[in-house]
């Protein structure tokens, strides 16, 4: 059983006699000396994806739930469901576009290195790769001569994502896209 300290990000724990997954990790740390580190948490419940912030005690003690990660690909959207299908036995997984809202903006049919996370067998997430390229569908024109450094411009992904790019980006380029942070990393490789 590991500490609330050692919980990351997509963990599926026990709490309360539910299965959640951890979505989202704030450490607060107070001012005084005596005081320990909170850890507050984002969970989401397994079963029916209600939302549940809880703070733990860095030291409190929390069950980990077994689940399993398997590589997909994005196949389509079927009215407000995401289906995925596992790229080693072809079965389809269905995720509600609510419940994977986050990673959406990164989803593609071209995006490779998902997995799918699955607890007691039924699908609850989508990880992503650190970075997928993805395609800039409108931005303001490219200024020529201007330099790699400081001054950016928003730039419109084909999934409807806003991002900050350099001013020498032009409409109709493929970027790479740091998905933890939402920020340009380059120009994707072609």
């Amino acid at each position: 059983m590991p500490k609330a300290s050692e919980i990351k990000k997509n963990a599926a724990v026990e709490h309360n006699g539910k299965v959640y997954l951890v979505k989202e990790i704030n450490k607060l740390t107070p001012s005084g000396r005596a005081g320990a580190s909170l850890y507050r948490m984002r969970l989401y419940e397994v079963g029916t994806g209600a939302k549940a912030d809880e703070s733990f005690k860095a030291d409190e003690m929390l069950n980990l739930v077994d689940f399993n990660r398997n590589k997909v690909s994005f196949s389509y959207i079927d009215g407000d469901e995401y289906v995925f299908m596992d790229d080693e036995d072809y079965s389809s997984y269905f995720l509600n576009s609510d419940t994977i809202s986050e990673e959406a903006h990164f989803i593609t049919e071209n995006t490779k290195g998902m997995q799918i996370l699955l607890v007691e067998g039924k699908p609850v997430g989508i990880e992503l790769p650190a970075s997928v390229d993805l395609l800039i569908t409108q931005t303001d024109p490219s200024i020529k001569g201007a330099s790699a450094s400081a001054r950016t411009k928003p730039a419109t992904l084909a999934t409807g994502l806003v991002i900050q790019v350099p001013e020498y980006i032009a409409s109709g380029e493929k970027v790479k896209v740091n998905t933890s942070e939402c920020k340009f990393m380059g120009r994707a490789d072609s």
